[in-house]
């Protein structure tokens, strides 16, 4: 994946200064060099902080002191993208992010917030490099190792720090960590395309179709073992239907299961209504009982509506009896008012309470209501005559319908007791039915076990597809594809040995994706780098293997690495030599002086190697290397491009904010 570093940058807290840009060199081979102190060894955290890491490794002190933000222009096939991370603070580290995309970015002088996030940022870069969206867990174990390759897991390939650099027992970035080392182990297959995206869906898919062929096949099986009764019962079931006038009586009961199961389909399409109506097997007497009981249950309902009237009309006239009652008692209650009004004189006293009797108006009220009364009871004396008829009527139909209904019961009774055949057809019809309904049934069931039912068109269907996806994604096929893959891989870096400074330039070596290890073959034996001695051994080994890992990766057609890598005091196993040398006698032997122009000539061969590696990539390929060697080491080399050289003060932190902060914290 061309994805290469354009410049680093970073934002100071006093906003008067303007942003620190370190840029750099696209298809080159860039060189910051630099004294002790002065802030190379910085520069692979900023890198990996702004792309997303979980951590700030960046040193505390001075730089974070007087940066804001630190940033990224990273140049891609679709234009260049800005990525700058805020500074943690006291904190362990921040979310908060900086994006740009632009054809050309123009680094802003001040960021005055945050746009974007960390999780947005990885998610950008995931796409961006293309990574697949699937996991390697397809069995859904929850073995968090076995989740999808990120674009976190791919910095193990493009940094290499102090610490790493010339490591005997860790060759990848982070890889010192169980976590780290883990998930790279199983994203290797994929980073070396031995396992494409394409292969990667294809394994999710075969896992469900294989859930799929076992839940069917289950299914199957079950229906199998309730059949084998049905499959046993076949014959008898024949014989059955043959007694029942279904099968001709001439039938002579075959052993061969598809014609029984034939002459079954027959008698399930054969129809019951059919077989009731020749002339063999109905007798007037059912046709007659059939009538009968119509005419019962036409009789009955007209009795039922008889019944229901008369018991209406009967409670009718007990309620009129009754309201009568009441109104005769009202009446007697209200004579005493005709009493008074006949004795009363306006002369006299009242009789009942010796009161004069002046005002004689509630009298005339009561008068008045007892008359009311008097004409509603005399109404009610006599109940129409016509009420008295219809009444008489209903009670005859009552006894009509019910003599009916007796008479139609007696010869339904004599017709049942003279037609057992009658009853014994009826029994048989519905016999009949229930056994064509079950044999209907057991031939559905049949019809899922046969060769061309559908549940086994299905199975035969899925057991085609896995067979056709395990051949696909075969762990054969895959082991096959990694070693080559791991074969060209040590093909690319054994090529670049004998430029190296390397005791055994060579003997092959190996990169074992098992253990994450180098290891250097010869004819009886293999050696891993912990087996081996010398510090230039080691380095040696590093490079090559890490340059070839690089080439191998340009050489795929789907390459989500990013075409960078950083190397960060290369030169350190030689260097202390020259240090101590420094500090020897002003005449040193010539032994020691000859020692040294050996040590930087090992120390130039890595440079040379840088330099071919890039020439040989056509520029697809950036090394950013961070040192202490001088130019007098590297120089006159072609492909090398001088970033920065940090020396006699000057440094990764202008000083100008080095000295403002230290002002800041004295005042």
């Amino acid at each position: 994946m061309y994805f290469q570093i354009k410049s680093i940058v970073l934002w100071p807290k006093n906003n008067k200064f303007l942003p620190q840009v370190i840029p750099f060199e696209t298809g080159k081979v860039n060189i910051i060099s630099g004294s002790s102190r002065t802030g190379k060894s910085a520069i692979i955290p900023i890198i990996d902080y702004c792309m997303g890491s979980d951590s700030c490794s960046i040193p505390v002190s001075t730089i974070r002191d007087t940066c804001e933000w630190f940033g990224i222009v990273i140049s891609t096939p679709y234009g260049e993208k800005l990525f700058a991370r805020r500074e943690p603070g006291n904190h362990k580290t921040t979310g908060d992010m900086f994006v740009l995309e632009e054809a050309l970015i123009n680094i802003p002088n001040k960021i005055e917030g945050k746009n974007s996030d960390v999780k947005r940022v990885k998610r950008t870069l995931d796409e961006l490099v293309g990574l697949t969206t699937l996991d390697f867990d397809v069995e859904e174990t929850g073995n968090n190792f076995r989740g999808r390759p990120s674009f976190r897991d791919l910095a193990a390939f493009n940094f290499q720090p102090q610490n790493i650099v010339a490591n005997p027992d860790v060759v990848f970035y982070k890889a010192d960590t169980y976590e780290h080392r883990e998930k790279l182990r199983n994203i290797f297959p994929f980073v070396l395309g031995a396992i494409s995206p394409d292969l990667m869906a294809k394994r999710h898919e075969l896992e469900s179709l294989r859930k799929e062929l076992t839940r069917k096949q289950k299914e199957l099986g079950a229906i199998r073992q309730v059949s084998l009764r049905w499959i046993a019962d076949l014959q008898s079931r024949v014989s059955e239907a043959k007694e029942m006038g279904l099968i001709r009586s001439d039938y002579i009961i075959s052993k061969d299961q598809n014609e029984l199961i034939d002459v079954l389909r027959k008698v399930v399409d054969f129809s019951v209504v059919e077989a009731n109506v020749t002339g063999e097997t109905i007798t007037h007497a059912i046709d007659e009982l059939l009538s009968l009981q119509k005419e019962e249950e036409e009789e009955a309902i007209l009795l039922s509506q008889a019944r229901r009237r008369f018991s209406e009309m009967t409670q009718l006239k007990e309620n009129m009896r009754r309201y009568q009652g009441s109104l005769n008692i009202q009446r007697d209650r209200l004579k005493v008012s005709s009493w008074l009004t006949e004795i009363t004189d306006p002369e006299h006293d009242c009789p009942l309470c010796g009161n004069h009797l002046e005002d004689s108006s509630v009298l005339d009220e009561l008068n008045k209501a007892l008359v009311s009364i008097e004409q509603q009871a005399g109404e009610l004396d006599s109940i129409p005559a016509s009420f008295d008829r219809e009444l008489e009527r209903v009670r005859g139909q009552i006894r009509l319908f019910t003599e009916k209904l007796n008479a139609i019961r007696i010869r339904r009774s004599s017709l049942e007791r003279k037609s057992e055949h009658a009853r014994s057809r009826q029994y048989e019809v519905l016999k009949m039915s229930r056994f064509i309904g079950n044999i209907e049934t057991s031939l559905l069931t049949y019809e899922q076990l046969g060769s061309d039912s559908e549940l086994v068109l299905e199975i035969s269907v899925l057991k085609d597809k896995v067979t056709t996806l395990s051949q696909q994604v075969s762990e054969a096929n895959i082991a096959d594809r990694k070693k080559r893959a791991l074969d060209i891989v040590s093909f690319n870096a054994s090529r670049l040995l004998p430029l190296l400074d390397v005791e055994r330039p060579d003997d092959p070596i190996y990169l074992s994706d098992e253990n994450l290890s180098i290891f250097v073959k010869r004819m009886d034996r293999e050696d891993y780098l912990w087996e081996i001695g010398s510090g230039s051994n080691w380095l040696s080994y590093h490079i090559a293997m890490t340059l070839g890992l690089q080439e191998y990766f340009l050489s795929l057609k789907q390459n989500p690495i990013p075409s960078f890598i950083v190397y960060d005091q290369p030169s350190q196993v030689y260097f202390p030599k020259r240090l101590a040398l420094s500090k020897s006698s002003i005449n040193p032997d010539p032994e020691e002086i000859e020692f040294r122009d050996e040590d930087v000539d090992a120390v130039r061969k890595v440079f040379e190697v840088f330099s071919y590696i890039v020439e040989k990539c056509n520029g697809n390929l950036q090394v950013i290397v961070l040192d202490h060697a001088p130019e007098s080491v590297w120089g006159n080399l072609d492909n090398i491009h001088l970033v920065k050289e940090w020396r006699n003060g000057e440094k990764l932190v202008p000083n100008e904010w080095i000295l403002d902060s230290e002002e800041e914290e004295s005042n």
